[in-house]
């Protein structure tokens, strides 16, 4: 059986701040129920038995999104982590991880955190004025709680990443994000592209241009294998993907071999969905706690297999493209839906290609 990875929205939609460009809110938006609510100890329990039970001994991880999960409250999630232990008959390996704003981390959750070996993903878009766009409910800059969190967690041993909007903005000013980045020892980086809503063609500073993105990708690469040529190697989770591709190593990144994988994600009711981006009425697989539903069942249905089926097609264009086994055409489906960045890959690749040559001894 293969390791499972369930992503868990324990306060579904639910969120203490305001943020530009929150993809979830346009998501939930366009649901018949905008938020279901904090998840009730029932349905974490259905989850948490029915994923061991799929698993059948092999790792399960469980990753927490919102929203902000953290307003599910520190006593639901110390349920969720005794109720696990507590039905692990079988010895899975379990992983915990968790994305959050930051804005409502204190020592006892920092604690809770480090003791139970979760994986933090701190929500971050680069210095001060970078990070203009992730607002609170008066519509301030949350940048300062942010850095907080970030002393909390390193002060309590608390293992996390930095989470990176990509945005047009952001993309114009990499240098001073990646300065900025290295000169607080944030060394695990990831760059989100800034999506639109469904259907929007909207043009802004949120969302990037195919030249925008294009020369983010080339001056930030640049950077990463700087670094990694001098021994200061800082993780920048596309990059070390790309590069894995291009090794013929595989990768970890859905969406980065050209096609969507098996995902599931549990809303606060115990809707289950194949993809974050698409927790949609359309896409929703069914419920885990209806009693004749488990994680088999939902995988093989056949909207969980039209779901991966219409991500499979390649573009003529990419099939004739010397790029593309690198490439695959652009990786995740949402971001190419969104918009054609063929432009900006073609003119990073074709820049940054022969660079890849320095990563060969990380081949396996």
């Amino acid at each position: 059986m293969p390791p499972l990875s369930i992503m868990i929205k324990p306060a579904s939609s639910l969120c203490n701040l305001r943020c530009e460009y929150c993809f979830y809110h346009n998501v939930s938006d366009i649901r018949e129920v905008q938020s279901f609510g904090i998840m009730a100890e029932e349905t974490s329990e259905n989850i948490i038995k029915k994923a061991l039970e799929f698993a059948n001994g092999e790792s399960v991880s469980f990753a927490f999104q919102g929203g902000e999960p953290l307003l599910a409250g520190l006593s639901y999630f110390k349920h969720f982590v005794n109720f696990t232990k507590k039905e692990n008959e079988l010895g899975s390996t379990v992983y915990f991880s968790l994305q959050t704003n930051g804005t409502l981390i204190t020592p006892e959750w920092a604690d809770f955190f480090a003791e139970n070996k979760f994986l933090i993903g701190l929500s971050l878009d680069g210095d001060f004025q970078n990070n203009s766009f992730r607002k609170d409910e008066k519509g301030q800059n949350t940048f300062y709680k942010i850095l907080k969190a970030a002393e909390i967690l390193k002060s309590h041993n608390v293992d996390f990443n930095i989470l990176t909007v990509l945005t047009g903005r952001c993309a114009d000013n990499i240098d001073t994000v990646y300065k900025f980045f290295r000169q607080k020892g944030f060394r695990y980086l990831q760059f989100i592209p800034c999506l639109r809503p469904f259907g929007d063609k909207t043009e802004s500073p949120l969302y990037m241009t195919n030249e925008q993105y294009g020369n983010f990708l080339i001056k930030c690469f640049n950077y990463y294998v700087k670094d990694y040529v001098r021994g200061d190697y800082t993780s920048i989770r596309w990059f070390d993907n790309i590069v894995h591709q291009f090794l013929g190593n595989p990768t970890e990144q859905c969406g980065m071999c050209g096609h969507c994988m098996h995902q599931f994600v549990a809303e606060g009711n115990g809707n289950i969905y194949p993809c974050d981006f698409y927790c949609t009425d359309e896409w929703c697989l069914g419920n885990i706690n209806d009693e004749n539903e488990n994680f088999d069942i939902l995988a093989h249905s056949r909207k969980a297999t039209d779901f991966l089926r219409e991500s499979l097609s390649v573009p003529e264009k990419c099939k004739e493209c010397k790029f593309y086994p690198v490439c695959r055409a652009g990786g995740c489906k949402r971001t190419r839906e969104d918009r054609d960045y063929c432009d900006a890959y073609k003119k990073f690749f074709s820049s940054c290609l022969p660079l890849f040559r320095v990563f060969i001894s990380e081949k396996k």
